[in-house]
């Protein structure tokens, strides 16, 4: 793994270099694990004129969902508390001789950038810009990898639950059992906060759950994913308790599965981003439901839940191959409930099988 890292920072320094940067600052906690390995609790990393350095506010705990450094980059832990370890970094690359320091200034406070330039007077900041964020785009194989393990995991989690007694329960208790059993199969942590919604909440996009009971007849929504090595995926499915669904629930549920299936289909290399979010909302539009619609059907997941690219009405770029990204349209109808189907996807060209669906649970409307 560390050749790997090293691989990502010899291309991030050759694009710094013909900018005429001598030395780039990373801040960003997923750019400095995309690049380290580990990111610990404000953490940077300075690919500098002589060597690459971590500096860390605190010594590093081994805490797995804080990563693992790579061989060749040298941890260096601030002797004083309450130190900024950006600041340190900037001084280490004046002192290393840098004439000219990259940094995220999309990620740093305006405090952040001052005291850096305090810290260092002879050396110019220039900005990085998302310089690592359009690098993390595309993902390797041992990113997709771990991609494919969070999945396995996240639908692991939702199967076991679905195989229990859910009526009377919160959305409250089903949520904490669900990151319980992420754990227990390996994740690191959720992915981001579990979303449980019954009855009327249901359908709702990050609905955070209440102490609301699930009852006979209610729509259940569910919104998980697991975090594994720092990569999260992302599962949405919905169901009926206990009853055979009603007409209209089975409407709304065909509905949204349509719209789903639509931009699934339309995943490939070389597509306009805004096709795919149009190719789902159109059929949700038809039916009556746009103004209710989210502002994406969709977007890039990775080290971070909600990465590039995005797929939304207005999102600009094409997609390339071995970009992993979600697909999840969703109808909510107010006082009644709503329907949310949510795959995490790894686009493929046609003559490699189409997209990869990595979250495999059915999206059968399922009677619980």
């Amino acid at each position: 793994m560390s050749e790997l890292y090293a691989v990502r920072r010899a291309r991030l320094r050759d694009r710094g270099a013909a900018a005429g940067n001598t030395a780039a600052l990373i801040s960003r906690p997923a750019n400095v694990r995309y690049l380290a390995g580990c990111t610990p609790p404000g953490a940077a990393l300075l690919l500098g004129p002589v060597e690459d350095v971590l500096l860390c506010g605190r010594p590093l705990t081994g805490d797995p969902t804080e990563g693992h450094p790579a061989d060749d980059v040298r941890v260096s832990v601030l002797p004083a508390r309450g130190g900024d370890p950006a600041v340190a970094a900037a001084d280490l690359a004046a002192r290393e001789g840098a004439e000219i320091l990259a940094v995220e200034e999309h990620h740093l406070t305006v405090t952040r950038h001052r005291a850096m330039a305090q810290a260092a007077p002879r050396i110019r900041l220039a900005d990085l810009a998302c310089a690592v964020e359009a690098q993390r785009l595309v993902k390797d194989d041992d990113e997709i990898a771990c991609l494919r393990i969070a999945a396995e995991i996240s639908d692991q989690a939702l199967g076991e639950l679905l195989e229990s007694i859910l009526v009377g329960r919160t959305e409250r208790h089903l949520a904490l059992e669900l990151e319980r059993r992420l754990v227990d199969h390996g994740a690191d942590g959720p992915a981001f906060p579990t979303s449980v919604a019954t009855g009327p909440n249901s359908g709702r996009a990050g609905h955070l759950p209440t102490d609301r009971r699930v009852e006979e007849g209610d729509f259940l929504t569910v919104n998980l994913g697991a975090n594994y090595r720092g990569y999260r995926c992302e599962i949405g499915r919905t169901f009926v308790i206990g009853t055979t669904p009603a007409d209209w629930q089975i409407e709304l549920y065909d509905l949204v599965f349509a719209a789903q299936k639509a931009g699934r289909e339309a995943l490939a290399p070389g597509v306009e981003c805004h096709e795919v979010d149009r190719m789902a909302r159109q059929i949700l539009e038809t039916a009556g439901h746009g103004e209710g619609l989210g502002p994406w059907t969709g977007h890039g997941v990775g080290l971070e839940i909600d990465e590039d690219p995005q797929l939304s009405p207005g999102a600009m770029g094409k997609l390339d191959a071995c970009v992993p990204v979600t697909v999840e349209p969703g109808v909510h109808i107010p006082g009644r409930g709503g329907v949310r189907i949510d795959d995490t996807l790894v686009v493929r060209p046609e003559a490699d099988g189409g997209p990869e669906l990595l979250t495999i649970t059915t999206k059968e409307l399922l009677a619980l």
